[in-house]
């Protein structure tokens, strides 16, 4: 939900804030702009659209221009008003001294909106973003806090309401930056002679790995001597530096058309490095663990709360703890957890499963678990972001960094990673033994070479998508864990290619489903192992017949050597046999390629599709 740079150093700012801009466009692309203090003045330049628009109108105005040293830059997802110019950021206060970047959405802006027009200051864009700039300048210009950017900074930040990053800029102030952050991602880069502040480490892992967490409530100023950090009403507070173990050639596309395809191809890696390190003499071990092996003996209920593909992730889970722990797993939407009022106390383990770390829902649903007493494990891909910071134990996905705004390779990390729960859970409680879990682990571990098997024949997949790039819709159809796998292909589809796509439950097929099968429709299949599931499977086959019979053009998965299938499938892609609970991290893999082929069959940008961002940091 927008990209945020910002820069001080002895570089260049334009060229330094841009290149930052590009690695986080992903974040939002429905503008971009920049603001550089230089002599005196405030240079600020902004565009609707793509990032290209804005390199455009720098290239058609001189980019020799901008001389200055330090800077800040914004790509936008469109909250408050239209994707138009001047509601791009940054935004200026009345003076045009003063600009501000800003991710998050200000709740109280109406009532603050209504302050500044009694006070004949009135808004030029639709956004709430531009009422912070006016205020940080009202602060700046009278009072307590006049001539003193950061306490002006903090002043403000205490009177907004909501999810918010707000990075400042000043004319008379070249040589700093001044950032508030509350429920929206910030982090600090820390270069030799050079600050960075940014949305995300990749925006400046170009110049360095050496990273800073910034908390909840907190305002940095940067010079490019350092940085200070303190609350809101001024006070220091201690930070947690940190390394970034992914360096600038993980963020580019390594020779692919596009970062979704590099994604899909780094799956192996991702459920390796998510895997690496978590079993330790015999016991399956945590990132980060605050509880005791006793809390998790005393679990005696567990929520998986999760959006999106993670979402998907998370019903993936329910089977396996339930299967090996015995214990009862209700799946959520994090957006709807908090409003039903579930049932939750001290032995109530919550599960909140996020790539960014930072997805407003999630981080909702995790702190109103923890004011129910619950205990609560975050799945997460950021290292420092909020919701490992208040959870009491992590697992870390660890999969890099995912431009591609559709999950693939999170998704695959995201569903190895609740596995490892679900063996935690199991070691604590007694239900496996030491070598049952060991066991499970090592079939965990053998998944990878089973994914690049994968990876090495979807020329057919992607011939497939092709073929099916003018069809008005697409079917799924799954049961057991192929159920989550087929509402995961249904959403690959509504991202990428905007095509109508649907997955049911296959036992749901008769009751009301049917009556959607016409000729031609292609019908996508999960099928089940004939030997893990033989009952199931044997249901599914009827179902394709079924189907078959009245005109579907059927695509079916199937475990490798099931000729029982191939009678009845138009195309057939052979999976290599895994155990069953396993099944999901092969069986996505061609459904994201589909995907992906129809997307860009219909010429659609297949890594920034149209009103998405990577991450969804307001409710």
């Amino acid at each position: 939900m927008c990209g945020i740079v910002g820069y001080v150093g002895h570089r260049s700012a334009l060229g330094v804030v841009l290149g930052g801009l590009r690695r986080l466009e992903y974040r939002g692309y429905d503008s971009a702009g920049v603001a550089l203090p230089d002599g005196g003045e405030l240079l600020v330049e902004r565009k609707a659209g793509a990032l290209a628009n804005l390199e455009a109108r720098l290239d058609e105005i001189g980019r020799d221009r901008f001389t200055g040293t330090s800077g800040i830059g914004h790509t936008r997802w469109a909250t408050h008003g239209p994707p138009t110019d001047r509601n791009a950021h940054p935004h200026r206060s009345s003076d045009g001294r003063l600009a501000v970047v800003h991710n998050g959405i200000i709740e109280n802006f109406l009532e603050l909106r209504a302050e500044l027009e009694a006070q004949d200051i009135w808004a030029e864009s639709d956004t709430d973003t531009e009422t912070a700039a006016h205020l940080v300048a009202l602060a700046y210009a009278h009072g307590d806090t006049a001539g003193d950017l950061p306490a002006s900074v903090r002043a403000v930040a205490r009177r907004l309401e909501g999810a918010f990053t707000l990075v400042v800029t000043h004319a008379d102030e070249p040589d700093r930056i001044v950032a508030a952050r509350r429920n929206s991602p910030l982090v600090l880069g820390i270069g030799d002679g050079e600050t960075f502040l940014a949305s995300d480490v990749a925006a400046f892992i170009e110049f360095t790995r050496s990273a800073v967490e910034l908390g909840q409530d907190q305002v940095v100023t940067i010079t490019r001597d350092g940085y200070e950090v303190t609350d809101f009403v001024g006070e220091p507070v201690a930070v947690n530096p940190f390394e970034v173990t992914w360096d600038l050639a993980a963020a580019e596309k390594g020779g692919h058309d596009y970062f979704m395809l590099k994604e899909i191809e780094e799956q192996p890696t991702a459920i390796a490095d998510t895997l690496r390190g978590h079993l330790v003499d015999g016991r399956i071990v945590l990132d980060e663990q605050r509880l005791t092996d006793q809390e998790l003996r005393d679990v005696d209920k567990v929520f998986v709360v999760a959006c999106g593909t993670a979402y998907h992730s998370g019903l993936l889970a329910k089977y396996a703890i339930e299967h090996w722990t015995r214990i009862p797993v209700e799946i959520e939407l994090a957006s709807e957890f908090r409003y039903r009022d579930p049932v939750l106390d001290r032995s109530t383990l919550v599960v909140a499963i996020s790539q960014s770390g930072e997805t407003a829902d999630t981080l909702e649903a995790l702190r109103h678990a923890k004011e129910q007493k619950a205990r609560v494990l975050a799945i997460c891909n950021t290292n420092g972001a909020q919701i490992p910071r208040e959870s009491d134990a992590v697992i870390y996905t660890h999969a890099g960094p995912e431009i591609g705004v559709a999950a693939t390779k999170t998704f695959t990390a995201q569903v190895a990673a609740n596995y490892l729960v679900g063996l935690a859970l199991a070691q604590a409680r007694g239900t496996k033994y030491p070598d049952e879990v060991v066991r499970e682990f090592e079939e965990l571990e053998a998944i990878p070479a089973a994914v690049a098997q994968v990876l090495e024949s979807l020329g057919e997949a992607r011939a497939l998508g092709q073929e099916l790039a003018p069809s008005k819709a697409v079917l799924f159809l799954g049961r057991h864990v192929g159920y989550p796998v087929a509402l995961e292909g249904a959403l690959k589809l509504k991202e990428l290619a905007y095509m109508h796509a649907e997955a049911f439950a296959a036992g749901e097929l008769k009751h009301g489903p049917i009556a959607l099968i016409e000729d031609g429709l292609p019908v996508v299949v999960v099928m089940p192992s004939p030997k893990g599931r033989a009952v199931l499977h044997s249901k599914l086959l009827s179902n394709i017949q079924e189907i078959k019979a009245r005109g579907a053009r059927t695509v079916v998965l199937a475990e490798a050597g099931d000729e029982t299938v191939r009678p009845f499938a138009d195309h057939l892609f052979e999976l290599p046999a895994v155990p069953t609970l396993l099944q999901p991290l092969v069986a996505t893999i061609p459904l994201q390629v589909i995907a992906a082929e129809i997307a860009r069959a219909r010429g659609y940008d297949v890594d920034k599709p149209r009103n998405l961002a990577k991450s969804v940091t307001v409710e």
